[in-house]
């Protein structure tokens, strides 16, 4: 017996579930959403990636019904301003990779600070935020411009605050890179 289409998939779930996932959807919560299409499918056979498929074409059919959740914003008044609200003073900005099934790798912006010790996320670096960042200047060529806008706005920030900037790999995705250390 052939595997179940997306559609099929969909139409398996209960209609209080489907709702569910609809409701998840147009909030752009999509990892609950595969969640619960997973969690609810799997006795029947359905994987993660079909999960993951089925929540896709949810967010297909509502197109722009789905309250995106908004970009991080990466000019330099507005990091700044982020910056300045972390507790202690800020001893470097740093940018880290990350990466999720849903977007892929991408780039988070940190700002550290001493007394008390930490890191705030001042930026999370999406292909999507790197291309409305960068506009005009993106290189067509880089296989990470979420790399490319981070390391510019995070070396602008780090200027603004006289403040090193450090990103341990910044040509090859790795959340095992270096870390900066004062």
């Amino acid at each position: 017996m052939a595997e179940p289409t997306t559609t099929e998939w969909w139409e398996l779930l209960p209609e209080g579930i489907r709702s569910q996932v609809d409701g998840y959807v147009l909030q752009d919560a999509r990892f609950q959403a595969v969640r619960v299409v997973w969690e609810t499918g799997r006795g029947r056979g359905l994987g993660l990636h079909e999960a993951e498929t089925v929540v896709h074409a949810r967010y297909l059919h509502h197109g722009d019904r789905v309250a995106r959740t908004p970009l991080s914003p990466l000019d330099l008044e507005s990091l700044a301003a982020r910056a300045s609200g972390c507790p202690g003073s800020v001893v470097a900005i740093e940018a880290v990779w990350d990466g999720d099934t849903v977007h892929d790798w991408f780039v988070i912006l940190l700002a550290l600070s001493a007394e008390p010790a930490g890191e705030h996320t001042l930026a999370t670096v999406y292909r999507e935020t790197a291309v409305r960042y960068l506009g005009d200047a993106r290189d067509e060529r880089s296989l990470h411009p979420a790399a490319t806008a981070a390391a510019a706005a995070g070396r602008a920030l780090a200027e603004h605050l006289s403040v090193p900037f450090h990103f341990g790999s910044p040509d090859t995705p790795d959340d095992g890179a270096p870390r900066w250390r004062p």
